[in-house]
């Protein structure tokens, strides 16, 4: 072989160098991608695909819904209630109270302009006195007359005075008599006629029926009252009021439910302005008539526990049950729909849902109420918690909260 051949038989070192760098410049694009896959992939693992659930609220419940036999709603009214006015008509003097003034029975709220009434039980006074002194000078009178009567009699049986004179001195001492039976009738005249000028003096003065508290002032000083408030500018209604102490809720009841209420049975009473506070009630009498606009019977529910902040035509809502609540099951309890509740490791969880996220709660259970799990431990009432966790819930878990 000649040494021509032998030449071409080398290897090209620099072209071989050259292919290599070429094939790792091709491998790096597809390095990268499988890179930003890994990456991709990673995030969405590590992050989680967050699992859609409901959610509800830990709320709170009384044990006396798992004995609530009917519901009923209606308003706080005053047994005794009064819009105090004046038999009598005048300008209004002097007003002594307020709304939410404390009155007690007797006491005058209110006087009109009494003057003139006053001037006229003071005549009426002097003429008492009058009708006294003229019985006392008919009474001395009366003496006189005696004694005159005695002398005639004596001088008669003497024969020293005739007849007719011994008869005008005994018509004397009976028309003396007479005059002072008349003086003293006129006195008892006189004396009612004070009684009756007492009495138009105290109808200028407003006085309370009753204890209680003003809710209402109708008139102000200087308004014309009367009893008929047809006059223009005129009021009949100086102040209403109200006692109290015999506040009771009135509500309607279907007469379809009208079996399931009794009187003395035992209530439950809510009211709107103080939601988390139960007062006890019981029924104190159904009104023995229906309406026939509503198909309803009124039911009067009195209050068992008493508190100031109980008012007038409050928002009311009554829960008929079917037997008393002992003071140990009168307060809330936390609890929450059954379906919540799960078993994990042996344990009763609930997931409460936090930062976007599942956190695992352990729970301890206690009494059923009505549909409702109490919860002694481990939510708070106002957490929201997953309604109904799936087995592939776990600590941890990012969620998505579905919106209905």
């Amino acid at each position: 072989m000649s040494e021509s051949d032998l030449s071409k038989l080398r290897i090209d070192r620099s072209a071989s160098a050259i292919s290599t760098t070429q094939r790792r410049w091709r491998v790096w694009p597809w390095l990268t991608g499988l890179v930003v896959l890994a990456a991709t992939g990673y995030f969405l693992l590590g992050r989680g695909a967050a699992i859609p659930v409901d959610t509800i609220t830990v709320t709170q419940a009384y044990p006396s819904q798992a004995h609530t036999q009917l519901n009923a709603t209606g308003y706080v009214v005053a047994q005794r209630k009064a819009a105090v006015a004046s038999k009598a008509t005048g300008r209004l003097e002097w007003l002594g109270v307020r709304e939410g003034s404390v009155v007690k029975e007797g006491e005058v709220l209110a006087r009109l302009e009494n003057k003139d009434v006053i001037a006229s039980q003071q005549q009426a006074q002097a003429n008492v006195g009058v009708a006294r002194a003229n019985l006392e000078q008919s009474m001395a009178e009366m003496k006189d007359a005696e004694r005159a009567l005695a002398r005639s009699r004596d001088l008669l049986d003497r024969n020293f005075v005739s007849a007719a004179a011994h008869d005008a001195v005994v018509a004397r001492q009976e028309k003396a008599k007479a005059a002072i039976s008349g003086f003293k009738a006129a006195i008892g005249a006189a004396e009612a006629n004070v009684r009756a000028a007492q009495v138009a003096v105290e109808q200028t003065l407003i006085r309370a029926p009753f204890d209680g508290v003003v809710l209402t002032k109708n008139a102000n000083v200087g308004d014309v009252i009367t009893p008929f408030s047809s006059a223009l500018g005129s009021q009949a209604a100086v102040v209403t009021m109200a006692d109290m102490a015999t506040l009771e809720v009135e509500a309607d009841v279907s007469e379809s439910n009208l079996s399931k209420v009794k009187p003395q049975q035992p209530c439950e009473i809510q009211l709107d302005a103080l939601p988390e506070t139960r007062f006890r009630g019981t029924v104190l009498r159904l009104v023995p008539t229906v309406d026939r606009s509503k198909a309803t019977v009124l039911a009067k529910i009195q209050f068992v526990d008493k508190d100031v902040r109980i008012l007038p035509e409050m928002s009311a809502k009554v829960a008929f049950l079917t037997q008393e609540m002992p003071a140990t099951e009168r307060t809330p309890r936390v609890v929450v729909q059954s379906f919540a509740i799960v078993e994990r490791n042996g344990r009763r969880v609930v997931y409460v849902v936090k930062d976007g996220k599942a956190v695992e709660a352990p729970v301890v259970t206690g009494s059923k109420i009505g549909e409702l799990v109490e919860v002694k431990s481990g939510v708070k009432a106002g957490e929201r918690i997953v309604a109904r966790p799936s087995e592939k819930l776990r600590d941890g878990v990012a969620v998505a909260v579905q919106t209905k």
